[in-house]
């Protein structure tokens, strides 16, 4: 007798700009180590009996959830939950395939940045009022966009020889505020380097740090011996 595959839930439409603007709250799934930035996607395998409560009533709403930074995994509040930080990424749920024990494997494509009002906690999981946060401006110039995907398929490729799996391709018809967005979610190692990219709303700054960290961290590792990168 075959194996059945998983139940698969269906995605629905993706929810566009406009209704993004419109909604006044959002579940919150607080991570350690992860930052959602817009464009990118997350691949998220959830296990806790609360937050996979979570992913059914987003799947039966919204399908959106903010993923926050825990800045703080230590310290947690009388409910216990972690402090988190107040930028976060506003994701879709694009991919949801529930496991037969219920856990489910999901693909989170990040939609915007948001700053976090928390509501008062009612369990199982949390939520918060959001606000979408847009670009301030900042212009881009051509030499920093240059710039910007030349360090960042220079560490593509240095990964690449050490990890062939490895797969990154920039779409350069991107903006290049959105082509930072997508370094520093897939190149850049730090975690707290991250969450200060995802609050740094000026494109042109943001290039120009992305470039930056992803410069610094190449001459690391070449400097390492056999260029390691654990």
């Amino acid at each position: 007798m075959g194996v059945s595959s998983p139940p698969s839930v269906k995605p629905r439409p993706i929810v566009g700009r406009e209704a993004l603007a419109s909604l006044r709250e959002a579940p919150v799934f607080p991570l350690p180590q992860a930052v959602l930035f817009p464009g990118a996607r997350m691949p998220l395998h959830v296990f806790e009996p609360r937050y996979r409560r979570l992913i059914r009533d987003a799947l039966d709403t919204t399908r959106v959830l903010v993923v926050a930074h825990v800045s703080d995994p230590v310290h947690l509040d009388e409910h216990g939950n972690p402090s988190i930080e107040k930028v976060a990424g506003l994701g879709h749920i694009a991919e949801a395939q529930e496991l037969p024990d219920g856990r489910f494997d999901l693909v989170i494509e990040g939609r915007a940045r948001v700053f976090l009002r928390e509501l008062a906690f009612l369990p199982p999981y949390r939520r918060a009022a959001i606000e979408l946060l847009d670009d301030t401006g900042g212009e881009v110039s051509a030499g920093d966009h240059a710039s910007l995907l030349a360090v960042a398929n220079a560490f593509i490729a240095f990964i690449q020889a050490k990890d062939a799996a490895f797969q990154l391709t920039l779409p350069t018809s991107l903006p290049a505020g959105r082509i930072a967005d997508l370094c520093a979610h897939h190149l850049v190692l730090d975690a707290h380097a991250r969450q200060q990219l995802l609050e740094l709303l000026d494109a042109g700054a943001r290039v120009r740090r992305v470039a930056d960290v992803l410069a610094e961290q190449l001459a690391v590792f070449k400097r390492e011996p056999q260029g390691a990168l654990n």
